[in-house]
């Protein structure tokens, strides 16, 4: 949302006889949100988002929240009446772009959401008065540049579907690869093919939340370094395999 100040300057510029189109493009501002400023400037009343209570359908908000953390984003009408919750999914997986918006319709109280198509990826996209309160993980600036953390009923119901927040999370900043290395049998360098899976995000947070569900379920991983886990033992990676699997 944006304050009054930068509304007035947006205005200005427009008045100057500049067209809403090079005013949007300067100033990053769409040409919808200027032309509803030149009709009222002020912002409207920011009213807080009703208690939801709950999500009903756990095991799609497991889900969501592990696409959220990972890919997803919450912005502002420009009105101020409601948000948009919008998950990036790249083209090369329709599976999870289905998956994606059936957990959205699942969980936003209006059963709405939507697909824009943008370059090499998908943006699910929904539209309620209820995401602050559903995703409260929602700030300002990146991620990784703040703390993550959830609240008690947000850890309550990863804690009987880990499995699903797992799958969430892998499938926004994971992947199921096939490592390979070379071993000596009877004295020939022979090469080796492994499955493996990798999780990759900035946030130590996010990475903690992750660790923390793996270690329910028994998994086995590994973090190479700040922003890596992995799992690569047999046994885990059949585990994930069961539960999670690879995008499609």
């Amino acid at each position: 949302m944006y304050d009054l100040s930068t509304r007035k300057r947006a205005l200005a510029l427009v008045a100057q006889g500049r067209s809403l189109n090079s005013v949007s493009r300067e100033t990053g501002i769409s040409r919808a949100a200027i032309r509803s400023w030149q009709d009222r400037v002020e912002p409207l009343p920011r009213l807080a988002p009703p208690d939801a209570g709950p999500p009903a359908d756990e095991c799609a908000y497991a889900y969501l929240l592990g696409l959220y953390l990972g890919d997803g984003c919450i912005s502002g009408h420009p009105r101020g009446t409601g948000y948009y919750l919008r998950v990036a999914c790249a083209n090369s997986w329709p599976g999870l772009i289905d998956a994606c918006e059936m957990a959205m319709r699942s969980i936003n109280p209006t059963g709405c959401a939507s697909r824009v198509q943008a370059q090499g990826y998908v943006s699910v996209v929904s539209y309620s008065r209820h995401w602050p309160h559903l995703f409260p993980q929602h700030g300002p600036g990146k991620k990784h540049e703040r703390r993550i953390a959830l609240e008690p009923w947000q850890q309550t119901i990863v804690d009987a579907h880990p499995w699903e927040f797992i799958r969430g999370l892998i499938h926004s900043d994971g992947c199921r690869i096939t490592n390979w290395t070379t071993r000596s049998v009877a004295g020939d360098r022979k090469r080796y093919e492994y499955p493996r899976y990798f999780f990759t995000n900035r946030s130590a947070d996010i990475i903690r939340l992750l660790t923390e569900a793996l270690d329910q379920v028994g998994v086995d991983w590994k973090q190479a370094n700040a922003r890596n886990i992995s799992v690569a033992r047999k046994a885990s990676v059949a585990l994930m395999d069961a539960h999670v699997g690879a995008k499609y």
